[in-house]
């Protein structure tokens, strides 16, 4: 797999791993580390346990292969899908959000509206590449999430995601919460908060 501006890096294919138990911990649970919260969030909210995340987590932040997730969208679709890349330097990690195109070129994605998060994960007729899945293709979205929002209309959303790709329904409105608040911190505090390339 080659992505403009990665040149020939160590980028692998990551769209199969959506669907491993302890995914979703893994993945979600960097959106409620900041320790804002009075109760931390934990991986049996997300599905899976501890040792699913852990076992998960060692694929996700490799050095030697950084997993690209792609949520494409047809050519002349009003918004560009996405393709999400696990920057796994020696010494420093993070998620970089790129424009996913015929071009696969890393113009970053500082952010979506709750409109065109949805477009795109909603996508009828998504291209044969890429994560299919509806309920993993928006939970991959969601930290794009920027501008205004019904908390009440994306906390559903969140919740019947998250039960579609394995959390329990116990504790699904719990981890949305969460991931919710998160969200809505960032864009009251940090309303420039650019892309996840500058750690935002």
């Amino acid at each position: 797999m080659l992505i403009e501006e990665y040149g020939h890096g160590p980028v692998v294919a990551g769209d199969s791993l959506v669907g491993r138990r302890g995914f979703w911990a893994s993945h979600l649970l960097a959106m409620c580390g900041d320790g804002t919260c009075a109760e931390r969030a934990v991986p049996e909210w997300f599905g899976g346990d501890g040792a699913d995340a852990d076992a998960l987590a060692e694929v996700l932040f490799d050095p030697e292969q950084w997993p690209v997730f792609r949520v494409l969208v047809p050519d002349g679709h009003p918004v560009p899908g996405v393709v999400m890349v696990y920057r796994n330097f020696a010494d420093e990690f993070g998620v970089d959000y790129l424009r996913g195109g015929q071009d696969m070129g890393a113009s970053l994605v500082s952010g979506l509206s709750w409109q065109e998060l949805i477009r795109v994960a909603d996508c009828p007729e998504p291209p044969a590449e890429g994560v299919q899945d509806v309920s993993g293709r928006f939970l991959l979205l969601l930290p794009l999430l920027s501008g205004e929002w019904s908390g009440d209309v994306v906390r559903e959303r969140i919740v019947a995601a998250l039960v579609a790709v394995g959390a329990p329904e116990g504790t699904a409105g719990r981890a949305a919460g969460h991931l919710l608040g998160h969200l809505e911190r960032r864009a009251l505090h940090d309303s420039g908060w650019g892309s996840p390339l500058s750690g935002g």
